[in-house]
């Protein structure tokens, strides 16, 4: 059975779920308990659980993610968020050099379970450079980190269920373009695993990798090729740990690997992928591996220049042309 909600209702039922079940789950950050938060992402929480497990701040990411690090190892399990992850920033000591590393500086011997919640990630709402930073790479280079990326309500849900579960940080990243769209989820208990991809369209003419966002533009960019290319899409929706299984098997029958992603390129994920394919799967390879990524600028205010900037379904339909030649 199946129940149409959106992704943020979706995510909701999670945090409901796992709070329930597990009572040292807390949740914190700016307007919380204030009508479900800034974007409404955790509606009805603070009435169920009270302020003392909903707790709402003032701007103070430094401060509301420290505490999140000191609960953590002292055995309580936090929810950070952040309203947009640029705003991660002026936190990124008590991140990079406390909960990243915490575990692996004391041997596992302190508990340091944090999710840190990325909510309106992303790009083509207008909202300038302060708040449209695609940042999930800096994470992934962080030891100690795992990264997921959902973007379907049905994922969103199983992949926070595992981020609640798990022993280590978790860095969850979503995306501002899907937080209220309405899709299909199952109904009762389940899990989406941190560490597996998802082929979401089968082909046998080229590899289409993407995560984020960039899922639904491929799947656009796949449908404008049909009848010429046949590509078989998939979603990574798990940056780090990354699935190379599920990859390399698609690549090992297409012999032809496009990445595609609304990040920068440089130093990125799709980067990654690449470095990893070429490493494990040369020898399947028929041509060289392609990166379709956004502009390495700043993204602009202007509608016109963001849309110049970010990645379009049209550049994956052009490099996968080129790729065919």
């Amino acid at each position: 059975m199946m129940k149409h909600i959106s992704y943020l209702n979706a995510v909701t039922e999670a945090l409901d779920e796992e709070m329930a079940r597990d009572e040292r789950i807390f949740l914190v950050g700016e307007d919380l308990d204030i009508d479900g938060g800034v974007w409404a992402e955790t509606k009805g929480l603070v009435e169920k659980y009270g302020r003392r497990r909903v707790l709402g701040t003032p701007i103070s990411e430094s401060a509301f993610t420290g505490l999140a690090a000191g609960a953590a190892i002292s055995g309580l399990r936090p929810v950070v968020e952040y309203m947009y992850p640029d705003f991660i920033h002026v936190a990124m000591d008590q991140v990079a050099s406390q909960i990243a590393k915490a575990r692996l500086m004391f041997g596992g011997q302190a508990p340091m379970p944090v999710v840190l919640r990325m909510c309106a990630s992303g790009v083509g709402t207008r909202e300038a450079a302060q708040h449209s930073e695609l940042l999930e790479a800096w994470f992934a280079h962080l030891p100690g980190f795992q990264v997921v990326f959902p973007v379907t309500a049905a994922d969103g849900k199983g992949l926070m269920k595992s981020a609640l579960r798990a022993d280590g940080p978790v860095v969850f990243f979503e995306s501002r373009n899907v937080l209220y769209k309405k899709q299909d989820v199952p109904e009762g208990e389940y899990v989406v695993p941190i560490g597996k991809a998802e082929v979401i369209r089968e082909g046998k003419d080229l590899t289409l990798v993407t995560y984020g966002y960039g899922r639904y533009k491929a799947l656009d960019a796949a449908s404008l090729m049909e009848g010429e290319i046949d590509a078989e899409v998939i979603d990574l929706r798990t940056l780090k740990p990354m699935d190379m299984e599920t990859v390399m098997a698609s690549v090992q029958k297409t012999g032809r690997l496009l990445v595609a992603q609304e990040a920068a390129p440089c130093c990125s994920i799709g980067s990654e992928v690449i470095r990893r394919v070429v490493e494990e799967g040369f020898g399947a390879l028929k041509k060289a591996p392609r990166l379709v990524a956004s502009k390495d600028v700043a993204i602009p205010f202007s509608a016109n220049l963001e849309d110049y900037v970010v990645m379009q379904p049209a550049d994956i339909v052009n490099a996968a042309a080129e790729m065919m030649n």
